[in-house]
């Protein structure tokens, strides 16, 4: 199992209603491309203060490789990106592999 972790940090005049929409569009991406097991959708509510900026996190479950190879190229997540886009001020993307 791969985990495909989103930091990020909305432009300052992103608008809510722009946000949800893709909230939405993530969150229907198990439906529509076969190995991506759940997504998770979180806002920062850390007490810590660490966040630099980084407002949202979405931590995405690919089934194992070939998952995550058919989710990069797949019409579907070129469709995510142009929702994405034009809100985004900045994003940092971690994977790792489960063992």
């Amino acid at each position: 199992m791969i985990r495909h972790i989103l930091l990020i940090q909305f432009k300052p005049d992103a608008q809510p209603e722009a946000i949800e929409a893709l909230r939405q569009a993530f969150l229907r991406m198990p439906d529509k491309i076969s190995g991506v097991l759940s997504i998770e959708w979180g806002e920062n509510d850390s007490p810590e203060g660490k966040n630099q900026g980084f407002t949202h996190c979405v931590l995405m479950s690919f089934a194992d490789e070939d998952a995550r190879q058919r989710y990069l190229p797949h019409p579907e997540h070129e469709a995510l990106k142009a929702i994405f886009r034009p809100v985004l001020q900045e994003i940092i993307v971690l994977d790792y592999s489960l063992r």
